[in-house]
């Protein structure tokens, strides 16, 4: 398998990662013109709405992939934020290791996401002891909802794209 394919191999193993947190009446992330923004199934619970957007290399090989998903919290709910993030973190390190590689993830620490104090962690995905992904999660709610944003691309591409992205991580208002 070439260089190339790998990551589009590995890419698509990350968009099926991404955990199905989803739903909001106004969720609306403008993209910068060269993402290329994808269809997203609903969640399984119809409970939500996802946004995913792909940045691609000239050759049409992923450099990153950036999803944003919110879901409507039964009223009353309070979530536990860090025991999200710890699950999110654990299922992404369980399905990369079932594909062969490992992972290893910094301390969940708090951060920001759309306004929101949130948690984030970072991960690097190795195989083979190369370091070949990068993937980070944030978590956060706010009154009935909650926000999972996740994104990630090889290790190279995640360096490159990372102001940009941290750019429309900060553009984000996830409050009225």
């Amino acid at each position: 398998m070439t260089v190339s394919h790998r990551y589009t191999a590995l890419i698509g193993l990350l968009a099926a990662l991404s955990l199905p947190m989803a739903n909001a009446e106004s969720l609306t992330i403008i993209w910068p013109g060269d993402w290329e923004v994808q269809a997203v199934p609903p969640a399984p619970d119809d409970n939500g709405q996802r946004q995913r957007a792909v940045k691609n290399d000239p050759h049409g090989d992923p450099l990153m992939v950036m999803e944003l998903t919110q879901t409507t919290l039964t009223p009353d709910h309070k979530v536990n934020m860090e025991a999200v993030l710890l699950q999110m973190r654990k299922t992404l390190q369980k399905n990369f290791a079932g594909a062969g590689y490992q992972s290893a993830c910094n301390k969940i620490h708090s951060s920001t996401l759309g306004g929101l104090d949130a948690l984030e962690t970072t991960c690097k995905i190795t195989q083979n002891g190369n370091h070949v992904i990068t993937q980070t999660l944030v978590a956060a709610t706010h009154d009935s909802n909650a926000y999972a944003l996740s994104y990630a691309g090889p290790a190279d591409g995640y360096k490159v794209n990372e102001a940009e992205v941290l750019g429309i991580r900060a553009s984000l208002r996830l409050t009225p």
